[in-house]
């Protein structure tokens, strides 16, 4: 037995489809749905609804492309795995590098959203916790705390960190449902749409933009919490497509209802005093809207759900972000003793405190809500990318693998996730997407560490099927600093043009990076792993049969 298989026999497969949902969306609706609706009204105006379409149409086409991923591999951390399996160490680090970035970060993010809500409140000592753009002192130390706490919650036992996550999800879904109905029935303004500059008041450009950095990429995002703790699904390919699906579709319908709420709650008063959507500044912004109308009970409400929703969501990252750790440790990227399990509790303990220091390390540097957010949102897009590439390579390199789940539609789907990934990065604006794939790089002295030590023979096939990646983020830092000047550009490329040419390169370095796949050494591997799991299972189902059938005759 592997020391893979070792360390993965230690999880628990005790999550059920209802509980995978309940991750998946507990992940989506965390400290998103406090601030969401005004950061993306006030880049779109009252488009922003169409933005959490679009982010849901995005997020929907990769998520399809990652279920049958997580079907055919399901073990703990397998965001941070596929790439590795298609593509070997390079572009497969690179992956795990970008994934891990944009979940990590959003523990610190989530404690950093409660705070801010607290800031709001009517004690001086609470309104000093926050400057109107970051935490202050005190407000830091708060937020620490808040850390401190989801990972406790995980550090027992899986069990718990179920039942815990199944109430204070059933909680996150009544409250902002409950918020969307309250605002809608105190106040319904219609005229908020048309006036104020209209429907689109920064133009569809600034719709796009919203996707990115708004906060909305970043809350669809949990739909990968299913995925990273397969290992502990009981069926997992049932449930994983289930989950992550249905998570996504009953978020959307929530987030719509509060983005109509919020955009139709807003005083007109306050529009024209501030001169348009974009300058809005409420701290607190469903809270400070429920107190304008009279709804003083909701806005007590608000103020409890500000701690339970983004607590809810840290405490599943934390719990995911240990799985990603586990999974970076068995590509060969991290110290062995971050692959330990306890057998005890089923839980990766040396990676839950390691992820523990690196959320110190963000609170520390990335003290506001807005700004996690959009790091987060571009991070995310770059992990994205090998999900529509993995899946189909694998097809090509490993036809024979089990795959419960299995969509004829993706040779179609897989090109459109690829497009719909890279449209999302180009939209955050330069310089953010030079910035985030700078960070990107940061991460690449840990990959020299392991694998420029082995001989060239070996690490030649690694950097050449990874090559596809490292150019590709490279081209897109070139097209969003040359792109137009709606997205951060120099104007080099006329608009409408930009699109046609990030559509193009999408396609391009897609078929660059199916055709670069390799059976390496972890994907032979881990079809081995497969394979015995899978004939144990049959033994297992036979056996029980048998069991059945000797019972029956006694009878």
């Amino acid at each position: 037995m592997s020391t893979e298989q070792g360390s993965h026999s230690n999880y628990r497969r005790s999550l059920g489809t209802a509980a995978l949902t309940a991750v998946g969306l507990g992940s989506i609706i965390g400290s998103g749905w406090l601030f969401g609706a005004e950061r993306a009204a006030a880049l779109a105006g009252p488009a922003a609804i169409l933005a959490w379409v679009i982010g849901a149409i995005v997020a929907l086409t990769i998520a399809l492309t990652y279920t049958e991923l997580g079907s055919m591999f399901p073990k703990a951390g397998g965001m941070v795995r596929f790439g590795q399996y298609s593509h070997g160490s390079l572009a497969g680090y690179m992956a795990a590098w970008a994934n891990w970035i944009a979940i990590v970060s959003v523990i610190p993010g989530e404690a950093t959203a409660s705070i801010q809500y607290m800031s709001s409140w009517d004690f001086d000592w609470a309104q000093g916790l926050f400057d109107g753009k970051e935490l202050t002192g005190s407000g830091l130390a708060c937020a620490s705390v808040l850390v401190v706490f989801y990972f406790f919650l995980n550090w027992f036992a899986i069990t718990l960190f179920a039942k815990t996550n199944n109430a204070i999800t059933v909680f996150k879904v009544v409250v902002p449902v409950l918020t969307a109905g309250a605002l809608i029935f105190a106040h319904f303004d219609t005229s908020n749409v048309t006036d104020h500059g209209g429907f689109a008041p920064n133009g569809w450009s600034a719709v796009f933009s919203a996707v990115a950095v708004a906060g909305i990429v970043w809350a669809f995002n949990g739909f990968q919490s299913p995925l990273n703790m397969a290992a502990e699904a009981r069926n997992p390919g049932k449930s994983l497509p289930k989950a992550v699906i249905g998570s996504i579709l009953i978020a959307l319908v929530i987030y719509i209802a509060l983005q109509v709420a919020f955009l139709m709650a807003v005083p007109a008063q306050d529009l024209t005093a501030a001169g348009g959507w974009n300058a809005l500044g409420y701290k607190s912004p469903l809270a400070d809207l429920s107190i304008a109308w009279g709804l003083n009970w909701l806005a007590l409400l608000l103020y409890a759900d500000a701690f339970v929703s983004p607590s809810g969501t840290g405490m599943i990252y934390a719990a995911t972000t240990s799985r990603m750790i586990n999974g970076v440790q068995e590509n060969g990227h991290l110290p062995k003793v971050f692959g330990k399990v306890d057998p005890k509790t089923g839980v990766p303990k040396p990676a839950l405190l390691l992820n523990l220091v690196i959320s110190f390390i963000f609170l520390a540097v990335f003290r506001g809500w807005g700004s996690i957010a959009e790091i987060v949102g571009v991070a995310t897009v770059i992990s994205y990318i090998t999900g529509p590439v993995a899946v189909m390579s694998l097809r090509r390199i490993a036809p024979g693998m089990k795959r419960p789940v299995k969509l004829k539609a993706m040779p179609v789907i897989a090109p459109i996730a690829m497009i719909f990934g890279s449209l999302v990065m180009y939209w955050a604006r330069w310089p953010l997407t030079g910035k985030v794939i700078f960070i990107m790089a940061i991460g690449l002295p840990i990959w020299a560490w392991y694998e420029l030590r082995k001989p060239w023979a070996e690490l030649k096939p690694h950097l050449k099927a990874g090559a596809w990646m490292v150019t590709y983020l490279l081209v897109m830092a070139f097209v969003s600093w040359a792109g137009g000047t709606e997205f951060g550009g120099k104007g080099y490329l006329a608009q409408g043009w930009d699109i046609v040419v990030v559509c193009l390169i999408a396609l391009v370095f897609y078929a660059w990076g199916v055709r670069s796949a390799w059976r390496n050494p972890t994907l032979v591997e881990v079809e081995k792993e497969m394979t015995a799991m899978a004939e144990a299972e049959e033994r297992e189902e036979a056996d029980l049969a048998k069991a059945a059938e000797k019972e029956a005759a006694k009878a």
